[in-house]
């Protein structure tokens, strides 16, 4: 559960900045997107290959 405290005479606006902020630092709503749809190991697998080839291409045409 998130907790707020509220200092004396804080607006609810900001209060309710720190709670958005609290709420997108714990990872729920990225978890819940990502849980929505599965996805093949096999699948998982060819995109981290992918990605990390283009990672290495980015990195060796910096140089």
């Amino acid at each position: 559960m998130i907790i707020v405290p509220l200092k004396e005479g804080e607006n609810i606006e900001r209060a309710l900045k720190k709670f958005k902020r609290k709420y997108e630092k714990t990872g729920v709503v990225k978890e819940l997107r990502r849980r929505q749809a599965y996805i093949k190991p096999s699948v998982k697998n060819r995109k981290q290959k992918q990605h990390a080839v283009y990672v290495q291409k980015m990195q060796e045409n910096e140089e």
